[in-house]
């Protein structure tokens, strides 16, 4: 009984993270994941029944809500969903005047479509599949020049998979010069979720981002249902992810969502302020590591009023 008394006692008095509201650890080049209206095409929506979502992306006040959105968060790269993949192998459509509105708005912002897609709706052993998704992906940068190149996403993707170090060399290969490819990646392993197919062992993680511009880690959806040891992995990962990235930028993916009733994320542990907590626990007092760029949020879509004030106070610069 005391043995649980003390360790009851030592939880309580643990703190793993740390608050810090001088924005010392921001460098105002932080990212955003965006919805799909903001690049897609009607025919996205027709097929999903969200015709009526439309006039949340395509009007001048929307465009000009998201640009003030953005200077507010300090954000300067945009991943827009663009994904998944038709089945013959090609991007969806776009809206050819909406991105160029949007890239006109954002000017001095990276706009990076957020390609890829589930893994099963991604055959990379299909040679003809993958020599006509990389023509696709080339054809959208040609069309719209002003793109800062994509940011590739595959759920799920195991560690250790040489298909898809392939393929990413591949697409860099076809993408127009200065282009970059930014990489969703998967965090390190951990006990608290064995899944193998959601964490890359370090040596895969620094294979992709040898063959990467940027990194950008989904650092949630990890099944824990306590704060505090989500806050210590958080600080963990932080530190590992960031001397991993073989010298590529990084961008800390952090939840700003809430998917209820999965099983693997829980908002009340997997939120905005927890993550940020270990972030800043992760990056200490000191010098910044130089491969640090700073958080990216998931997802424009879900993050609320609340959300952004507390990322100002626990995050920002003034």
């Amino acid at each position: 009984m005391l043995l649980v008394l003390a360790g009851l006692a030592a939880f309580t008095a643990w703190r793993p993270g740390t608050s810090q509201r001088d924005g010392a650890h921001d460098l105002r080049r932080n990212g955003l994941w965006l919805a799909h209206g903001w690049l897609g095409g009607d025919s996205w929506f027709t097929r999903h029944g969200k015709g009526a979502e439309l006039e949340r992306y395509r009007s001048a006040a929307a465009i000009t809500l998201l640009r003030a959105r953005l200077a507010r968060g300090h954000v300067t790269d945009v991943f827009p969903h663009l994904c998944p993949a038709e089945p013959e192998g090609r991007l969806p459509d776009v809206d050819a005047v909406q991105t160029e509105r949007v890239l006109d708005a954002l000017e001095g912002v990276r706009v990076f479509p957020w390609i890829g897609g589930p893994n099963a709706d991604f055959p990379l052993s299909d040679e003809g599949w993958v020599t006509r998704y990389l023509a696709s992906v080339r054809a959208l940068l040609a069309a719209h020049p002003r793109l800062a190149g994509v940011h590739l996403n595959v759920e799920p993707m195991p560690s250790g998979n040489a298909g898809f170090l392939t393929f990413l060399e591949r697409l860099r290969a076809v993408l127009p010069p200065g282009k970059l490819l930014s990489v969703a990646a998967y965090p390190p392993p951990t006990a608290w979720q064995p899944a193998a197919e959601v964490h890359w062992e370090e040596a895969y993680s620094r294979a992709v981002a040898q063959r990467a511009d940027q990194v950008v880690p989904m650092l949630y959806d990890t099944s824990i249902r306590f704060e505090k040891p989500y806050v210590a992995l958080m600080a963990r990962w932080t530190r590992e992810t960031l001397a991993w990235s073989e010298g590529r930028p990084v961008l800390l993916g952090l939840p700003a969502y809430d998917d209820s009733g999965v099983g693997y994320h829980h908002a009340d542990v997997e939120n905005l302020r927890s993550a940020l907590a270990g972030v800043h626990a992760g990056l200490g007092d000191g010098r910044l590591p130089p491969t640090y760029q700073g958080v990216a949020l998931y997802s424009d879509w879900e993050i609320d009023e609340a959300e952004w004030r507390l990322f100002a106070d626990e995050f920002l610069s003034p």
